[in-house]
This record gives structure tokens, sequence and C-alpha cells, in this order.
């Protein structure tokens, strides 16, 4: 089922004018710095916080109507909320805490069953142990479970790797991922981590000073480099969704395809056919007047210049489409564009230096690098 909000609201100084489209199933990304308003996006939606005016939806189900008079209460929206921290009753057991979870689903349809979820979030060993007694990770795990339980309709995630250090996110992640798949159940997951976005999400909006200033399919959005929020940043660069196409052990290579692209990557830990995502740093791509040879990287490929954009730090970004009308970003200096002469329309090759995907043996994301 689809989320539509549309909702406006006044908070002192700060205004929140806010228009989106969730993704029926998966996860959608609610990006953007803080103060933005994310997190009064999510307690809108859930209820929490009511709108001056606008109207937010759940498929056919209408949880606010500013126009129509209504307003359901929190505990009839179907909505599970997951926040920066795990909010666990330290005196219940972790068992204790998920069976709380089940409690307030009352009658709705069952979306997930305890033993499936501990299975999934790998908590079966911390059943009978206290919150005191488990890492930052292992808590947001089971605030995660205790929330599916509730039997949502949907699952709203407010920054839950926020307070967690680098380890403990590595440690989350991957749970996170399978929950895309385990259950039918759209996520909206706000962050302002776009390494989360690209590891998670499959529909993106960006918010910018209360007004959503993009939204669309994860690769469509990333790929914009019209977009200051995402553009400006060391990390931009863009995704594509792959599939396994094959599998080298004796080199240790596997091959993606994704549309007409093919992508080499470490071996990977997917079956052939497995959907996957390919992530590609704007500073990971090199240009090239005519095809290299004699180079270590592996992933070399035909591209046309869309456009340039220079940026506050001195490089230009330049988006290219590929054979196939994908759109990859490459992150040069300005002595570069002169030196290349690149001007949209230019047909060139992109030499990426380095292929993230999802799904590297040790779960994560894994690069292949020249």
């Amino acid at each position: 089922m689809s989320l539509s909000v549309r909702i406006r609201k006044s908070l002192g100084a700060f205004s929140l004018d806010a228009a989106f489209e969730g993704a029926p199933a998966g996860v959608t990304a609610l990006f953007g710095a803080s103060g933005a308003g994310k997190s009064t996006v999510l307690a809108a939606i859930a209820g929490a916080l009511r709108p001056d005016d606008g109207r937010i939806a759940l498929g056919d189900q209408v949880l606010f109507d500013s126009a129509a008079g209504i307003d359901l209460p929190m505990e009839r929206r179907a909505v599970g909320w997951v926040f920066q921290d795990a909010r666990l009753f330290p005196h219940f057991s972790v068992e204790a805490n998920l069976r709380y979870g089940l409690a307030r689903a009352k009658d709705r349809p069952v979306v997930a069953k305890l033993d499936e979820v501990a299975a999934v979030l790998g908590i079966e060993a911390l059943l009978q142990r206290r919150p005191r007694d488990l890492s930052g990770g292992e808590r947001q795990r089971v605030a995660v479970g205790r929330a599916l339980l509730s039997q949502p309709r949907l699952l709203l995630m407010d920054e839950p790797l926020a307070a967690l250090d680098a380890p403990r996110k590595a440690e989350i992640l991957p749970f996170l991922e399978r929950l895309k798949t385990a259950f039918a159940l759209p996520i909206l997951y706000v962050t302002h981590s776009l390494g989360e976005v690209t590891r998670l999400a499959d529909r993106l909006v960006l918010l910018e000073d209360g007004k959503v200033a993009a939204q669309g399919p994860l690769g469509e959005v990333l790929a914009r480099p019209d977009l200051p929020l995402l553009s400006a940043r060391a990390d931009a660069g863009a995704a594509l969704e792959a599939t396994v196409a094959s599998h080298d052990p004796a080199r240790g290579l596997s091959r993606l395809t994704a549309g007409a692209v093919e992508l080499v990557t470490p071996l990977i830990d997917r079956p052939v056919g497995t959907p996957i995502r390919a992530v590609m740093l704007a500073r990971d791509v090199l240009l090239a007047l005519t095809a290299p040879e004699g180079l270590s990287a592996r992933n070399i490929l035909p591209a046309r210049l869309e456009s340039l954009t220079p940026r506050a730090d001195g490089t230009v970004l330049v988006a290219l489409v590929l054979a196939d009308g994908q759109r990859i970003l490459s992150a040069v200096t300005r002595d570069a564009v002169e030196a290349l002469r690149l001007a949209p329309g230019l047909a060139l090759w992109a030499v990426v230096k380095s292929v993230a995907v999802e799904g590297a043996r040790g779960g994560g994301l894994m690069a292949l690098e020249d």
C-alpha cells in the first residue's frame, strides 16, 4: 500500500509544507539536514502532531484530512515507530518487550510473528536478557522487533542508527536490509546519512527547510546534479539496480548486469539472478576521451556527457548517460574540464575505480578498486 502525504505545519519560525508519495513496499528514505523537518513529518504521520492543513493516507485509509475533519488517534493508525533511542522497558526481558508489541496489536491482521521477527533480526539468543545486558545495536534490533510485532501497516524509523558508533551501525544494517524482503511492509526511513540511503532506500525524498526538493526512485534522484543537498557532498554518486549474472570463484569475481551495463565486482555471496544494488561515488569515476588500455580498473563504460555543474570545492560534477540511458556522476577538476575540452554531448569513457555492492561476503558493502 502506498503512503501519500500533503501537510502544512507552522512551529514558531519554522514552517513545514511538504507533499510526497512513499513506495508501496520497501524503504522510502526521507533525507535532509538536521532541522529540515524530517521528524516533524513522522510525528504527523504517526498522529503525535496535528498538521495545520493537509491530508495523509495509507492505501485506502485516510489518517488525516483537515478538509474532511478526519484525524485518527495514534492507536487506530496501525503505525509502528522506531526512534533514535530504543526506549525499551528496562525491567522487562527482551521477550517481554517484544510481547508488549504483540499486546498493542489487538485485532490487526498479522504482519509478523514473534519467532519470525526474532529470526530475521538475529535476536533469538537474546530473548531472556534485559536491555542493560545488550549492545546498542542489539537494543535497536529489539526495538524494531517490538514495532513490527504491533502488526503495523507502516513502519516509521526516525534515524534509528544515529546514536550508534560505526561498528554498531555495521552490525545492524544487514538486519535492516532483511526487513525489505521478509515483511510486505512499507517503511519510511528518516536519516541524514547518505550511506544509509544508498544502502537501504528504494525511493528517496529530499527535504530542505521544510519543503520537498525532489522525490523519486533512488537511482534517478541520486544522479541529479541540480540538487545541491546531494551533489555538493564529497560522497555524491549514483546507484544502479543490477542483477547477479555470473560468478568466477577462481578469480574471486562476480559479474553484474544493470540493463545494458555490465559491471565486475568482488565475489558476491548471492545466487545468480539475485537483484543487487551497485553504488559508484563520483570521486571514483574517471574520464577518458578514448578507450583506455592497460589499466587495473575493471569497469570501463562508454558514456555521453550530459551536463557540467561547478561545485564550491573547485571541482566540477559531470553527469554521464550510459548506453541504455542510465546516469552516473563523475567529479573532476576544472583543469581537467579545460584539458579534455569537456562539453555536453561529448562521447567518452567512464573509468569506474570502485563499485560498492550489497551482499558482499561478511555483509555490508564491498568495493572492487584499482
